[in-house]
């Protein structure tokens, strides 16, 4: 934890939780004083009607809307542009992201050249813009990423294969709306991929360097709720408690980790993300416990406090013994939710470990990771997770 330095903490000034509440979108954005908003969504989304659905609402407030349904699972700086394009084309002066952290990724990106101006290239980093990007409000429709509410924007750079990491106050949405409504229909391995993706930000940020008081609570809440309803979500999507439970633990770890920051899961994801066009939730999962596991002898006790959150059993044990309970939860809970067991199984090569090493410490992730590595350290975590 940081000790004598100064801290801020950052969230959409406001937020939206329940069933329904994305009807309410019209309305406000009617009060943001918007009067032609891009809505920026993926192809899925938008051919199963979601898109026209969020539309109607914009519309029955009176105002006009725009479509762009062309954001890709990693989004890309091609993405970004295209969707600048169309906002600049479409006349729009505002934007509504609907989706998972895909399409709020790239709707951020698009807003944040859109008042900026240049590449989004140019705000690979920590807070490199000048400028407060246009009102953006973002409808989530998974309980993982938690981009509806952070700083983080992550695009992948084509040209290089990269996923940069845009850390920025001014991609911080005005409003999010989390409507569980709206994730009734996502399938089994999505909404599991997703979960472990809020878990990872909510274990990251738990061990942290940058932790403070407030993080850790909202880490510890979410590492409560996560193993209790997520499997029942996976279960039966239908399932509205779990799928509000869910709505909530992803939220709580996106305040944790949008303050706190990350580690080393994210800073290695990215690059399988990049390299290899793989799922962010799925990457995260793999990697979790190799991660967790390097940074045990610097976070035990803290190891131990996530093992108690988690449901396990540490009366009588040893802090060694109840931290490395902590592992075995996450990777108990892993197996049981069908995640792959390691990246060979999605066509990764090995061949590759030493660039995607050489880019994971470059990453802004890694700066408050616990314990830092060397390169070959860094390798070797990934070896034993492919």
């Amino acid at each position: 934890m940081l000790t004598g330095l100064r801290t801020d903490f950052q969230m959409p000034s406001v937020n939206l939780f329940g069933q329904g509440t994305a009807e309410e979108i019209g309305n406000r954005l009617k009060n943001l004083g918007c009067r032609r908003p891009l809505i920026v969504t993926d192809e899925g989304l938008h051919q199963l009607g979601y898109s026209e659905k969020i539309a109607a609402y914009i519309k029955e407030a009176g105002l006009e809307v725009a479509i762009y349904p062309k954001a890709e699972p990693n989004p890309t700086d091609k993405n970004v542009e295209d969707g600048l394009k169309t906002y600049h084309e479409e006349n729009c002066d505002s934007i509504v992201s609907l989706g998972g952290g895909s399409a709020h990724d790239c709707a951020k990106g698009i807003g944040l050249v859109a008042a900026n101006g240049g590449k989004i290239h140019d705000y690979e980093g920590l807070d490199r813009s000048e400028k407060p990007m246009v009102p953006l409000v973002a409808i989530n429709t998974t309980a993982g990423t938690a981009s509806e509410m952070t700083k983080f924007t992550i695009i992948t750079d084509t040209s290089r294969k990269v996923k940069m990491a845009i850390v920025d106050k001014h991609v911080t949405p005005v409003l999010s709306i989390n409507d569980p409504l709206l994730m009734v229909g996502m399938p089994p391995s999505l909404t599991a991929a997703t979960g472990l993706d809020a878990l990872t930000h909510a274990v990251e940020a738990y061990v942290s360097t940058a932790a403070t008081p407030v993080t850790d609570a909202c880490a510890i809440k979410a590492i409560q709720i996560i193993p209790q309803y997520l499997p029942k979500a996976v279960a039966n999507g239908n399932d509205m408690e779990a799928r509000e439970q869910m709505v909530y633990a992803q939220y709580l770890a996106g305040m944790a980790f949008n303050n706190a920051s990350l580690g080393y899961v994210h800073a290695i994801a990215h690059q399988f993300g990049g390299f290899y066009n793989l799922p962010h939730g799925v990457c995260n999962a793999i990697l979790l416990p190799h991660v967790c596991r390097f940074n045990l002898i610097a976070r035990k006790e803290r190891f131990a406090e996530i093992a108690v959150a988690l449901g396990e059993k540490t009366d009588g044990l040893s802090v060694d013994e109840a931290a490395e309970k902590a592992i075995t939860a996450i990777e108990r809970l892993a197996a049981q939710l069908n995640i792959p067991k390691g990246f060979k199984e999605l066509g990764a090569k090995e061949e590759d470990i030493e660039i995607l090493a050489q880019h994971a410490m470059q990453d802004a992730c890694a700066a408050t990771n616990p314990r830092k590595p060397t390169q070959k350290e860094v390798e070797a975590i990934i070896k034993a997770a492919m």
